[in-house]
């Protein structure tokens, strides 16, 4: 769990149901192809994966990813976590009648059942994580996978030494006002990423999912600030 005093307040604004209900129209604003991504992880997962496959979607509120999946794949059920319960109500809403395909927990990694998932996916969440918590929900999540099992993660990731970690964070807001996000709140999130949001540089995200477990970590996504991996349990 986030363990900064201001990072957990940003976090608390998604147990607000109107930020829930507004949440699907801000990430593709901030983040290039980001249906693209979601087709690419149903893709990544169904190698894999069998038709009838159970997946675990850890950061499910808002259900952009497990409507996706849900679609792209009929038989496949799942187990969707998120710590904000108005998240959660509003991946209800947009999943419709595929919401019955999903087991919805409200809570982390630690309040998931062991499984064991065929696959599990967890996109634009680990970076609100520093690096020993983003290492023991890598390797919770690798606990909970059978043999083999893909796992899929994509968030912010990009490189922090002198002068890139401006540089690329200027090109994050350019990215989302081009895409007609509002110009203050740009502003307003590029600052609160660029003090309390704790990046990694790409080579230590894929450092942490070696050392969680995983094998054959492969980098398959990289828009501006964000990185993709798929790695097998």
């Amino acid at each position: 769990m986030p363990n900064d005093d201001q990072m957990r307040t940003m976090l608390a604004s998604f147990k607000d149901p109107e930020t829930a209900r507004r949440y699907g129209d801000g990430p593709r604003r901030f983040m290039p192809g980001m249906d693209d991504l979601h087709r690419m992880t149903a893709i990544l997962l169904a190698e894999r994966a069998p038709e009838d496959g159970r997946v675990l979607v850890l950061g499910a509120g808002g259900g952009l990813e497990l409507r996706a999946l849900a679609q792209a794949h009929p038989g496949w059920t799942f187990l969707g976590v998120d710590p904000a319960a108005a998240m959660l109500d509003e991946a209800r809403r947009l999943l419709g009648p595929d919401a019955a395909r999903v087991t919805f927990c409200e809570g982390y990694i630690d309040d998931a059942p062991d499984g064991p998932f065929d696959a599990a996916t967890c996109l634009l969440t680990l970076h609100f994580l520093n690096v020993e918590e983003r290492t023991r929900a890598a390797r919770e999540l690798h606990r909970r996978l059978k043999p083999g099992a893909p796992f899929v993660a994509a968030h912010g990731s990009f490189p922090q030494g002198e002068g890139g970690r401006a540089l690329w964070l200027s090109r994050y807001a350019a990215f989302a006002r081009a895409s007609g996000a509002d110009p203050e709140q740009v502003e307003k999130m590029r600052t609160t990423v660029d003090a309390h949001v704790p990046m990694l540089d790409p080579e230590q995200d894929e450092a942490i999912l070696w050392n969680a477990g995983f094998s054959d970590v492969a980098l398959f996504y990289a828009a501006f600030t964000w990185r993709g991996w798929v790695a097998y349990a």
